[in-house]
């Protein structure tokens, strides 16, 4: 009788656990052709390694720009989700040269935007256990909270929605490689600061207090942030309720927005603007993220993120570059000027987005 019991028992979980993959992989599975996301991400992947690196001319001489160094983890983790050795290889190899102290494409600027660059670095040292990798990153992480504000924020501050995954990449990497609690301390009090400053009513988020827009890209780094957020946080962490109910709206108010084309617009509540691909990737990011981890209903996001990807794709040009992605864009209270910034092909500012959804589609 016990056996018989013990036999329904695992019968049951088996089952169970069937209909958990059913209904978790029901939007994320038999792709079209050319769409499924490990050929695709492995595409993006490979010509990063070949790609020339960008800049930031105001944060060093040749300072590696944060969008590579968004493009670069991406790809490290695609690397590690299909075990591609290969590709892990390569990505590691060409980290070699910055690890040079008098390498001027490591970032030496008090800056956000700098700082993310000990991410890399760090997820660096989550693929080869190497300390020369951990000590780089964890200096630039302990460095952004060197003399923080008296409200304990770190003086990096800007206010600017970028930053809500400029901060949180670079903090919960420190926490994923060290474990411990006051670097996701550091990122969850930041972004609930943030919530509470730029969050509108609708759930969606101007460019900065002062500028009064919700530009696609803008939103989608929060968008990013607050999911990355909620992955890392235990259930019944205090701050983890505020974040969820921010995401939640702003993913409900997202979906009001998104065009019949699976794709969002550079300004996102604005008809008149163009479908903008680096928002859209980070969106359908936040969407597959949600939905596999439980925070958003299935039906819904599901086919939401589904047609986002599918929509996404059609912008890659054979050589596995994205087209119509906004160029980097500071703030200004125009909508004009939004409207009119440059779109580029292949820019890692969609490039990266890109990564982390074929990622998190496969996870």
């Amino acid at each position: 009788m016990k056996s018989r019991s013990l036999f329904l028992v695992v019968g049951l979980l088996a089952a169970a656990n069937s209909f958990a993959q059913t209904t978790h992989n029901k939007h994320f599975a038999d792709w079209p052709a050319g769409t499924d996301p490990r050929e695709v991400g492995k595409r993006i992947a490979e010509r990063f390694v070949v790609t020339p690196h960008m800049d930031m001319s105001s944060h060093g001489p040749q300072a590696l720009h944060y969008s590579h160094v968004a493009t670069w983890t991406g790809s490290l983790q695609f690397a590690q989700v299909t075990k591609d050795a290969d590709l892990r290889k390569k990505l590691v190899d060409r980290f070699d040269p910055f690890l040079k102290l008098e390498d001027s494409r490591v970032p030496r600027t008090n800056h956000v935007d700098a700082a993310v660059f000990g991410a890399l670095p760090l997820e660096l040292y989550l693929n080869e256990n190497l300390f020369r990798y951990r000590l780089m990153g964890l200096t630039f992480a302990d460095a952004q909270w060197d003399n923080p504000l008296p409200d304990g924020l770190t003086r990096q501050t800007r206010w600017w929605i970028d930053d809500m995954y400029m901060i949180t990449a670079l903090q919960l990497a420190a926490w994923r490689v060290t474990g411990e609690e006051k670097y996701r301390e550091r990122a969850a009090r930041e972004m609930v600061a943030y919530l509470a400053k730029l969050q509108q009513p609708n759930g969606l988020f101007y460019h900065a207090p002062d500028v009064r827009h919700f530009w696609g890209r803008g939103d989608g780094w929060v968008a990013v942030g607050m999911a990355d957020m909620l992955g890392a946080l235990p259930e019944k962490h205090k701050l983890r309720k505020p974040i969820l109910i921010a995401y939640r709206r702003m993913m409900a108010t997202l979906l009001k927005h998104q065009a019949d084309t699976g794709m969002w617009r550079q300004l996102i509540d604005n008809p008149s603007s163009w479908p903008e691909t680096s928002a859209t990737a980070m969106f359908a990011y936040a969407y597959v993220t949600g939905v596999k981890n439980g925070w958003l209903d299935e039906a819904t996001y599901g086919s939401a993120a589904r047609k986002a990807w599918i929509a996404l794709v059609g912008y890659l040009t054979e050589e596995g570059l994205l087209r119509e992605v906004c160029v980097g864009t500071g703030k200004r209270d125009s909508v004009q000027y939004y409207l009119d910034r440059p779109r580029a092909v292949g820019d890692t500012h969609g490039q990266a987005p890109m990564m982390w959804t074929a990622t998190a589609l496969l996870r």
